[in-house]
């Protein structure tokens, strides 16, 4: 398991790992700096007779580089270190990797001995700048003269690769201090940090590689770290394989609820995508003058035509159909295409307090519970909430700004508080359960920024509990194998102009992967 740590939690690990494994930090250091080398040899190209510039500060971050520096002479780079700091100031490991830079001739400026234009030229001349300046510890803004040092190597680096998080990130927010590096990769220091994760951090970050630096095993499972990184080996076993005798029944029927005049794409994208992922069976329900068309559209999917408000949305009249058509189904999707008329969004709160199968609430099933946050009390199953950062900023009464800037505590408290699963969605959706544990997607692309991907999320997850998944193996499952989707449409469709359709057509290939893999 890949556990996501915050800086606090990182620098308990860095001293529980010298004082109670005996592991000398100055060890961890040179395994660090080894590895970081290595990761930049794979990443991009052969080191001999290349040209390097390591950027260092005073701290521990300036040790890797500094550390680094020895490695990168070591295969045949030449290799410039610009100190910004006085060396008098460097302390403890950091000093030891600083002296047998120094011992050892290397090339150093430190701070005072060289002048803005030297740093530029030597940044402009480098086949590549290794920005190990700020790391981890920054809780403040970037102040001069750091700012043009920053603006510098954003400005003339031809490639920059960051050390643990490039300069100027927090390591817990990801947002940018003022300024920040630009990096081209980053490596980062024996766990991820949640600053790699957020807005922010995911611009100036650049792909991301993991350096493992001898942490035993039961240092970081006995650490009682909360966030992990979904990976695939994560998600064996957790979705029931398709038996040979398998037919419609076994595969699991859901219901869907959703649509409204105008609105009648959301809950067809939200049935088709659970179609795709493997459902036997999916009904929809939604008003009476919309269902022809949709029926035509859909051949497969079944109907239960309901009554509808004077605006053309369920109405509150349908409890009673509703309550009787979920006979036989093993869950409820709800909220794509619902609309806000009072009457539906009455209908929703009844609802919650009265199935007793698990539900996946999404869109206007979630504003309807934004103005009644204690129904989630009352309610008798699992739910699921999927959320954009507008809705959840509905939810708890903040901006989506607001929402984005402290992702990870946002959707913690809230799953924890509510005893809901929350689904978080954005680049590196999260997924947080009420015990505290949260998820962090690592599938998906900047072309899934489209509309009715989130109503297609609704249904594959929906379309996983259907088959017999937990709710809380469903909303991983989901997540990743919807992103994973998302990603084989962009190779097919590029980026740029992709569609819910194309990810929906591309489901069965990323669940046939899935199963593959188990």
């Amino acid at each position: 398991m890949m556990y996501i740590v915050t800086a606090a939690e990182m620098k308990s690990l860095d001293e529980r790992a010298t004082s109670e494994y005996l592991i000398p930090s100055l060890l961890l250091m040179e395994n660090a700096a080894r590895g970081f080398v290595d990761q930049v040899e794979s990443m991009f190209y052969l080191l001999k007779d290349k040209t390097v510039t390591i950027v260092a500060g005073r701290g521990n971050n300036g040790g890797d580089g500094l550390a680094a520096a020895r490695h990168f002479r070591m295969r045949g780079a030449s290799v410039t270190v610009f100190l910004f700091s006085e060396a008098t100031r460097v302390m403890g490991d950091a000093k030891v990797s600083l002296d047998i830079w120094r011992t050892t001739g290397g090339v150093l400026y430190a701070e005072g001995a060289f002048t803005q234009e030297q740093f530029v030229g030597h940044l402009k001349e480098s086949d590549f700048v290794v920005d190990a300046f700020l790391g981890t510890g920054l809780s403040h803004p970037v102040k001069e003269p750091y700012i043009a040092l920053i603006e510098a190597m954003n400005q003339h680096a031809k490639k920059t690769i960051a050390v643990d998080i490039p300069s100027g990130i927090s390591a817990d927010q990801g947002q940018v201090l003022g300024v920040a590096v630009r990096a081209d990769a980053t490596i980062t220091i024996a766990l991820p940090k949640r600053g790699h994760f957020m807005p922010d951090g995911l611009t100036h970050c650049g792909p991301l590689r993991v350096v493992d630096i001898g942490f035993p095993e039961a240092l970081v499972q006995q650490a009682g770290l909360k966030v992990s990184l979904l990976t695939p080996d994560g998600l064996k076993g957790k979705l029931p394989s398709r038996k040979k005798g398998a037919h419609k029944g076994t595969m699991g029927h859901l219901l869907v609820i959703g649509g409204s005049a105008g609105k009648q794409g959301a809950p067809q994208m939200t049935a088709r995508a659970a179609f795709r992922s493997g459902a036997g069976l999916v009904t929809l329900a939604l008003p009476k003058s919309i269902e022809q068309g949709i029926a035509l559209q859909t051949m497969e999917l079944m109907t239960l035509p309901l009554p509808e408000s004077e605006s053309g949305s369920i109405s509150l009249s349908a409890e009673k159909a509703l309550m009787q058509g979920l006979e036989g189904k093993r869950v409820v999707a709800m909220g794509p295409g619902l609309s806000q008329d009072p009457e539906t969004q009455a209908l929703v709160l009844n609802l919650i307090k009265r199935v007793a199968i698990p539900m996946v609430i999404d869109a206007d099933g979630l504003n309807a519970v934004a103005g009644s946050l204690s129904v989630l009390k009352e309610k008798k199953v699992p739910l699921i909430l999927t959320p954009h950062p507008g809705e959840m900023g509905r939810l708890i009464g903040k901006t989506a700004a607001e929402v984005q800037k402290d992702r990870f505590k946002i959707a913690a408290d809230f799953s924890e508080t509510w005893g809901v699963i929350l689904v978080l969605k954005g680049p590196h959706t999260l997924i947080a359960f009420p015990d505290g544990r949260v998820w962090v997607n690592n599938t998906g692309n900047p072309g899934m920024a489209t509309a009715g991907i989130g109503d297609a999320l609704t249904g594959v997850i929906a379309s996983c509990i259907a088959q017999g998944a937990s709710p809380e193996d469903a909303a991983l499952l989901g997540v990743y194998l919807h992103g994973c989707a998302g990603d084989l449409a962009a190779v097919e469709k590029g980026e740029a102009g992709l569609m819910t359709s194309d990810l929906i057509a591309h489901l069965p290939k990323a669940f046939s992967s899935y199963f593959e893999m188990n």
